[in-house]
């Protein structure tokens, strides 16, 4: 049995760690010479971009598939064994291939390699070895730096895979910033789990219509009174020829006990409350609700077209 001596495990991890970062610096120095080609060639895709690998390489294909298809590029994985087997129809001429195999000689991509050249479909070969079969076969080549493995006996993959994951990644988030791919995009396809609650604006969790808790500056206070408990929010916007011009909350109730009925909306509202525009991120919403506030009006030049709720942002999974 190895010896398990904490300080060993450590130089382990960082031995590795240091071994593939160094890897991954020397290749962002050096990029493939087709990068960029390969860059344009996604992106004049009007299918699909097919990603495919074996073993290890299946791995990181999948995920630099996920990658692209959440940065707004049609792509899935298709394994080459199942390819061999019927799954080559998923590939048509309009979609584009990257194979990926750190030798360049992985016999399952034979037949995906075959299909594409046979139907003038574009590939791309992603591999260590410029002089492999893949490499040969390929209309671009991504070339892997000839790097260490990163484990004591040189063979598993470790530096190779990690190689091809980070220069995936390079590949997606150029493609992603030559589109235009923003934030709003990206919710698109994460609509779900913390992110896409981080990514939601302020327009999708407002309410609106007459839902909205507004009052005229002339109305009198036991009619806000009746709109403020009818709507729930406990706030209302008090407006002047349609703009808003204050609110009442229950604190300005409080510190207005004294002939409130007598008075009208105007004379009780805070003016110049904060607001908040309806294209804002609603995570930017929650940090304007610090201390008592509860609750912003959403206003387009002077209007109230909306009312985000601190409970909204909460039950979104925004904080």
């Amino acid at each position: 049995m190895t010896d398990t001596n904490p300080d060993l495990i450590r130089q382990t991890a960082a031995r590795v760690l240091r071994t593939e970062g160094a890897a991954v610096t020397r290749m962002a120095d050096a990029l493939p010479e087709d990068f960029e080609a390969a860059v344009e060639a996604i992106l004049a895709v009007t299918g699909r971009v097919i990603l495919s690998g074996m073993g290890k390489s299946g791995h990181i294909a999948r995920k630099i598939s996920a990658t692209l298809a959440s940065t707004g590029t049609p792509s899935y994985f298709v394994h080459p064994a199942e390819a061999s087997h019927g799954d080559l129809g998923m590939i048509t001429p309009e979609d584009l291939c990257i194979l990926i195999s750190n030798s360049g000689e992985t016999s399952e991509l034979g037949d995906m390699v075959a299909h594409a050249a046979r139907f003038a479909i574009p590939m791309i070969g992603v591999s260590k070895n410029p002089d492999s079969t893949l490499m040969k076969a390929a209309d671009l080549r991504l070339t892997l730096p000839d790097e260490p493995e990163a484990c004591i006996i040189g063979m598993a993959p470790t530096t190779s895979t990690t190689l091809t994951l980070a220069l995936g990644d390079a590949l997606a988030v150029a493609v992603m910033e030559r589109r235009g791919f923003v934030a709003e995009n990206f919710r698109t396809f994460h609509p779900g789990g913390k992110l896409g609650a981080q990514l939601a604006k302020v327009s999708q969790l407002m309410h609106a219509g007459a839902a909205l808790p507004l009052v005229d500056a002339d109305l009198p206070m036991p009619e806000v009174l009746l709109v403020m408990t009818e709507k729930g929010f406990g706030i209302a916007g008090v407006t002047r020829n349609g703009a808003l011009a204050g609110v009442i909350t229950d604190g300005d109730l409080r510190r207005n006990m004294s002939g409130l009925m007598e008075r009208n909306a105007g004379e009780v509202a805070t003016s110049n409350p904060r607001v908040i525009a309806p294209d804002t991120l609603a995570v930017e919403a929650v940090a304007m609700m610090s201390g008592r506030i509860t609750a912003l009006f959403v206003v387009e030049e002077g209007t109230p077209v909306g009312l985000i709720h601190l409970h909204d942002c909460l039950r979104a999974g925004v904080l």
